[in-house]
């Protein structure tokens, strides 16, 4: 029988020190890496924003845009989003900026942008009316972005979903009106998951809301793993790991371990189907200590269990915002 190796013999140790913590980090990115395939160099391509249209919605500007996420064979590969700027009359400072991730909605980027679907589900548009500028793109194959990872050599669509959110966060340091050290992101369930999986592999993420994103793989859909595992995912999760959890490489206690010391908001409902609540706190009790004992950070891991279901409730949201406020 192979013996593991000194990174996989760590893995399940505690952490006790930042450098500890570092070699966990790189073993964990290397870990999600195998599941989701190798994040590609950063693309060095000319984003050429494009403003397909511009609207107001009360005070906030609100344009219908597309931007360059790579060239792939001579092609650009244009993702298409909403840029919300918030009302700057009068005002010179620069603004922080969050990026904001849609849930699994036909309208993708329309819902967050406030354009459709579950008015609770608006925070891209509530966060412009806080004053910042967000930008909502749209996932592969939602709203008006069709795109094939597998045809361009992607392993998982979860992987060019992380390319094309590090490529807005290029877009939204490079719009005059916001300071380019205070990035946010915020997402709901699809999005929830997915601005985890950002904030892991790009640290100019400092803070992250994620709303009904995630349980322990053992006990989502009582460790059957096939949602997690089809081509709007990771196919890896059934090709490799035979949807187990006991094979998957990583967990969302990890994800959250490396996030440490930054600032994460979990929402958590008690009556959440899709992501079970226990599950949860089995991965924040891993992640804890990281924050307590090794960063001193607690304040900065922020959880809550509304009785609701898989919903981001006003009370909560509104919550959330204020966490996010650190950041102005």
């Amino acid at each position: 029988m192979a013996q593991p190796s000194v990174a996989e013999s760590q893995q399940t140790l505690p952490v006790r020190s930042k450098d500890e913590w570092a070699i966990r980090r790189a073993d964990i990115l290397e870990k999600l890496q195998r599941v989701m395939g190798k994040l590609p160099e950063k693309a060095s391509a000319s984003l050429e924003l494009r403003i397909l249209t511009e609207e107001r919605v009360g005070k906030i500007r609100r344009q219908k845009v597309t931007f360059v996420s790579e060239v792939l064979t001579g092609t650009p590969d244009r993702v298409s989003a909403y840029l919300l700027f918030p009302d700057r009359s009068g005002k010179t400072k620069k603004v922080p900026a969050v990026l904001c991730l849609h849930q699994t909605t036909r309208i993708g980027k329309g819902e967050p942008a406030g354009l459709g679907g579950k008015p609770d589900l608006h925070y891209a548009l509530e966060l412009a009316q806080r004053g910042y500028v967000t930008l909502a793109p749209d996932y592969p194959n939602f709203g008006g972005y069709e795109f094939d990872p597998y045809a361009n050599g992607y392993a998982s669509a979860t992987m060019k979903g992380i390319v094309n959110h590090r490529r807005a966060l290029d877009l939204l340091q490079s719009l005059r009106e916001v300071d380019p050290e205070r990035l946010g992101v915020i997402g709901h369930s699809l999005g929830g998951h997915n601005a985890l999986f950002l904030a892991a592999f790009d640290d100019r993420v400092k803070a992250v809301v994620t709303s009904c994103g995630f349980t322990s793989f053992a006990k989502y859909m009582k460790g059957d793993l096939t949602g997690w595992s089809h081509k709007g995912y990771m196919p890896r999760i059934a090709e490799r790991f035979g949807k187990d959890p006991k094979q998957m490489p990583f967990d969302f206690s990890d994800i959250l371990t490396i996030l440490a010391p930054r600032a994460v908001f979990i929402n958590a409902p008690l009556r959440d189907d899709n992501f079970e609540v226990s599950g949860v706190r089995d991965c924040v009790a891993a992640a804890v200590p990281v924050y307590e004992a090794v960063f001193h950070a607690k304040k900065k891991l922020r959880i809550v269990y509304p009785n609701s279901a898989h919903e981001f409730p006003p009370a909560v949201r509104i919550e959330s915002y204020r966490f996010l406020d650190r950041l102005q």
